[in-house]
């Protein structure tokens, strides 16, 4: 019988067998996606930075007015210097790289942002501070002459931005200068009316700039879940369900939140100290939005639903801030979104994703603010017209007096007024 000739198993068996290596865990698993990794990043940050905000937000909301109005100037600052950056952004070029670059225009850029601060926020001070300003020596001189020493500033700038200009820079200068003011307008003109509704009172400020988030959060909520009809072609991500049903979540939303909030004399209390906080024992006269009333109901239905209920029912109570709570949720929803689809297209308008890197995960401040400073003006300018109260106080007494009366007739004022109350039976201290 012939010998079968050695094959290729035959000399596998005879040579040595290495050791097979199992293929590692990495080899059979998929290679991760980098986009789906960083998106998982992204999405953390940005949660994470939502709640460290709102933490920042609720402590120094209790902590006082006088922090509020320090947010809000952090907050315009930071807008206004993401805004104004955008303009040199646009206008940098190879050009300014061989020349060098205009030394004066930011200097000059934030020199109107001071002055412009300086008269709206003294114009607040002087107005909600009357009692203070208008009894101390040492602040009498600004306060009367505080809008001449204003204008007096601006004008300073004014000819130091005329004195700065150089020919090759004109077009970029006057096209700075226009950019600047119409950044003051829309950032720090506002931001003095958010503060005006710090000081009338922090529900004011609270519940509006609440409503904005709650509108914004739904609207993200509802497009995700439902959304399938595009909204504006500016925000290709929003849609028309998310809209409206941010808009209706936003209406309950306000009813519950402002109904609570109204509850404390801290939040609903126009400000006189700027020391006081949520510890404080803050005591005042609430406005008449926030005393409960009796809405009578018509015989015939109060009949129905007694009938119906299987309970006497003849009234309804409300306040009136339950109207105001309506108005307000049908602003931040159907009107505010469009401060966010005007930013929206500025930025297409420089193909640009984001107005800064002030806050991670978020992009700048001007990213979170747009909506903020309509819904703020608007509030300013709603509770203005039909809210506040025009009561005669101290403060506006004692300004007519300092500005209208000689030394001579007010010690005669105080002897007069003296008499009055002695008549009386009032002690009067020396």
């Amino acid at each position: 019988m012939p010998t079968p000739e050695p094959g290729p198993s035959s000399e596998l068996e005879a040579s040595p067998i290495a050791p097979i290596e199992a293929p590692s865990s990495k080899q059979d698993a998929p290679p991760s996606d980098p986009e789906n990794v960083k998106k998982r990043q992204n999405i953390f940050t940005r949660t994470l930075w939502t709640f460290i905000m709102i933490g920042i937000f609720i402590g120094l909301l209790l902590m006082g007015h006088a922090y509020m109005v320090l947010l809000v100037m952090l907050c315009q600052t930071l807008v206004y210097r993401e805004v104004t950056a955008l303009f040199l952004l646009a206008q940098s070029d190879k050009r300014d790289e061989v020349e060098g670059k205009d030394p004066w225009s930011k200097t000059l850029n934030w020199y109107f942002f001071a002055a412009t601060n300086y008269f709206l926020y003294g114009e607040s001070i002087i107005y909600y501070f009357k009692h203070v300003v208008f009894s101390e020596a040492q602040l009498l001189p600004f306060a009367t002459n505080h809008r001449l020493i204003s204008f007096a500033l601006y004008t300073i700038g004014l000819m130091g931005f005329v004195l700065s200009l150089q020919k090759r820079y004109l077009r970029k200068q006057f096209g700075l200068f226009c950019w600047v003011h119409m950044s003051l307008l829309l950032i720090v003109v506002s931001s003095h009316f958010i503060v005006n509704n710090i000081l009338e009172g922090l529900i004011w400020f609270w519940v509006p700039a609440s409503l904005v988030i709650c509108n914004d959060v739904f609207a993200y909520i509802w497009g995700m879940s439902i959304g399938r009809t595009p909204l504006i072609k500016l925000s290709p991500k929003k849609t028309v369900e998310g809209f409206v049903g941010a808009f209706i979540s936003t209406v309950l939303f306000s009813l519950l939140w402002g109904s609570y909030f109204m509850r404390f004399n801290y939040m609903i209390c126009p400000v006189h100290d700027l020391g006081v906080s949520a510890w404080s024992n803050v005591q005042c006269v609430p406005n008449p939005v926030f005393v409960w009333k009796d809405w009578q109901i018509p015989t015939p239905l109060a009949t129905v639903l007694s009938t119906t209920l299987q309970t006497q029912i003849t009234s309804i109570s409300y306040v009136p801030y339950h109207l105001h709570l309506l108005s307000m949720s049908f602003f931040a929803s159907l009107v505010a979104p469009f401060g966010g689809f005007f930013a929206s297209g500025f930025k297409r308008a420089f193909n640009i994703k984001d107005f800064g890197h002030s806050i991670p995960g978020h992009g700048g401040m001007t990213d979170r603010m747009d909506c903020q400073f309509l819904m703020g003006v608007f509030m300013y300018v709603y509770y203005s017209s039909l809210i506040r109260q025009h009561n005669v106080t101290v403060g506006s007494i004692l300004q007519k007096i300092v500005s209208g009366l000689s030394v001579d007739e007010q010690l005669e004022l105080i002897v007069d007024l003296k008499k009055y109350l002695e008549g009386m039976g009032v002690p009067v201290p020396c």
